[in-house]
């Protein structure tokens, strides 16, 4: 009698594993379907799981191949009904050839002596060739029409009328030259303001009528890179913290977390059109000081 049972315990045992092992899920994917040799890309990890369970993402430890990481950012927890969702963003870059390379990156349950893996479905990428295919044989199409030469060019007068727009340009270089390029600077620094302040409008209206996780990213990616004109600082790399920092504004991370919560978390942020007016208000003024630092060295 207690054989049958010690068989029967061990078959509940068994059909018993397969449910424990599913209340981790991870879920890993690629923010963009193909990229550049070398191009830098997001690959998002989201974990679900029992708040009462250890679990860690990997780091820098793991390998990463054939991609190479560059950073790792981190989001808070959130925990509704017992169940904790984590996530974290790795930003890598492939230089594989491979039409296609695929990323899986695991999580840990950690146990007092042991841990245990958990793997999301592997994610693929494609390789954006940038060179299109050049023929193997070029063909040439015969042509034997006669073609007619022109007489002989006056050389003599290209060259005196060149020298004499080269004399020309000289004295208003040299009375004006300062004033003209301070000038042409500050039109050309309007014009990028306003390009971008066209293309913000039409990002936030698209954002705000769909507040997806592609628009999200957009706006975000928009800000950052005329930011990183007007300053000559790499925001795209720089994580929340450090834009903070530079802009001496603590502020601007709540206004980045409504807006990032839409694109890790899958989540709707509060008072998004607010967080995208602190963000115009942000460009708005750092191209107001540049043009008054180029009056200033004027």
């Amino acid at each position: 009698m207690a054989k049958l049972v010690s068989i029967i315990a061990c078959i509940l045992f068994t059909f018993a594993l397969p449910s424990f092992g599913q209340e981790v899920k991870v879920d890993g994917y690629f923010m963009q379907d193909s990229a550049k040799l070398g191009e830098r890309v997001a690959y998002v990890l989201k974990a679900t799981y029992p708040r009462e369970k250890n679990i860690v993402f990997a780091d820098t430890t793991f390998d990463f191949g054939p991609f190479v990481l560059l950073e790792k950012k981190s989001f808070i927890s959130s925990t509704t009904d017992g169940i904790t969702l984590d996530s974290a963003i790795y930003f890598v870059s492939n230089f594989s050839l491979d039409p296609v390379s695929s990323l899986a990156v695991p999580v840990y349950e950690v146990f007092k002596y042991d841990s245990l893996k958990y793997y999301p479905e592997e994610a693929s990428i494609n390789l954006q060739l940038t060179i299109a295919e050049i023929p193997q044989e070029p063909i040439f199409l015969p042509n034997n029409v006669y073609q007619p030469i022109s007489g002989d060019f006056n050389y003599p007068l290209l060259i005196g009328v060149l020298v004499g727009i080269a004399i020309l340009a000289g004295i208003v270089i040299f009375f004006f030259g300062k004033q003209l390029g301070h000038q042409w600077q500050l039109w050309l620094e309007k014009r990028k303001y306003k390009r971008f302040e066209k293309r913000w409008e039409e990002a936030q209206t698209a954002f705000a009528s769909n507040p997806s996780t592609e628009n999200a990213d957009q706006l975000l990616g928009l800000w950052k890179a005329y930011m990183e004109h007007l300053n000559q600082k790499p925001f795209s790399d720089w994580t929340t913290t450090e834009i903070a920092d530079f802009l001496e504004n603590k502020d601007i991370i709540k206004d980045f977390r409504a807006i990032e919560l839409i694109i890790y978390a899958g989540k709707q942020g509060e008072d998004l059109p607010r967080a995208c007016q602190n963000l115009m208000s942000i460009c708005t003024n750092s191209f107001q000081q540049k043009i008054t630092s180029t009056d200033e060295r004027k």
